[in-house]
């Protein structure tokens, strides 16, 4: 064999021996992230979050437009496509994004996906788009909860229960889940915000006193142990959200890494929780799911 022949030799089999060992690490990955059931399916611990993808940051106008321009379609599909490389094998979305999630399976992706809605016209969408289960938007659980229709809530519940898909509830309230189970519904999981985020100024005064409060959403330290007492005294599976509290605990490493730490030392096992991915400056998706294989076996 000539040098220049051994050198392209050598030169090929370290390519494969690397893209070897690649595609060891991404099934190693995939394996090894904890897992969780929903029903009749497994699902990692983490699962990847809608917000950033379709710009709601709970930041600002400016964030939000900049996600908008970022997260193409071609783009989102990427960063899924990384969620499942690294063991993320659910998506958060909705009825809108059902032909993306339609796009991936096509692609042999074994990807789940959960829908919030609350509109039951859409149902059958998510039907049609292989969703495996939908939860009723946390944000009108809440208003109607405060305005006394809560029983409008389980209605869609039920039509959900009908069409065979996983019935679920959002919230952002201890109180919604507390009522939920007090009532008896037929519910399979819920979705946990572990701030409440959304109270008025009068409920700030109230709970914090007269004292001057900032300009937009509040994110109050005290509220996480609220809701993760809640989460442990329900049987059914808890789908934590904006642990990250919307991304003000993200200045540093360390405190995203107390966020994941505090909240699963503090859910049960069979619980997970739900995380947006921004990856624009960091491969997210990894970051987050080595921080679940950390701490996803911590017990509750």
């Amino acid at each position: 064999m000539s040098l220049e022949s051994r050198r392209g030799f050598l030169g090929k089999s370290a390519i494969l021996s690397g893209v070897a060992a690649l595609s060891a690490a991404k099934a190693n990955d995939a394996a090894s992230l904890p897992q969780m059931r929903l029903g009749k399916y497994s699902i990692s611990r983490l699962i990847a979050g809608n917000n950033m993808f379709g710009g709601g940051s709970h930041s600002s106008v400016f964030l939000n437009r900049h996600l908008k321009q970022y997260y193409t379609k071609d783009r989102i599909l990427q960063t899924v496509r990384r969620c499942h490389q690294v063991g993320i094998n659910c998506w958060q979305s909705g009825a809108g994004n059902g032909p993306m999630y339609q796009r991936l399976a096509d692609e042999g992706l074994k990807v789940h996906a959960l829908a919030i809605e609350s509109d039951q016209s859409r149902i059958e969408t998510c039907v049609k788009s292989g969703f495996i289960g939908i939860a009723h938007h946390g944000e009108v659980s809440d208003r109607l909860f405060k305005d006394g229709k809560v029983d409008q809530v389980n209605d869609f519940l039920k039509r959900v229960r009908d069409s065979g898909l996983l019935v679920g509830v959002s919230t952002h309230m201890p109180a919604v889940v507390d009522t939920v189970e007090s009532k008896g519904w037929d519910v399979d999981y819920y979705m946990t915000c572990v701030y409440e985020r959304h109270r008025n100024a009068e409920q700030l005064k109230s709970l914090l006193g007269y004292v001057p409060l900032p300009v937009g959403e509040v994110y109050l330290q005290e509220d996480p142990p609220r809701m993760f007492k809640m989460i442990r005294q329900t049987k059914r599976p808890c789908l934590a959200f904006k642990i990250l509290a919307a991304g003000r605990v993200c200045d540093k490493p360390e405190t995203v890494e107390a966020a994941f730490r505090d909240t699963f030392a503090n859910i049960k096992p069979i619980d997970g929780v739900i995380v947006g991915m921004y990856d624009e400056f960091s491969d997210q998706p990894l970051e987050n799911a080595n921080l679940v294989r950390k701490y996803g076996t911590l017990a509750g």
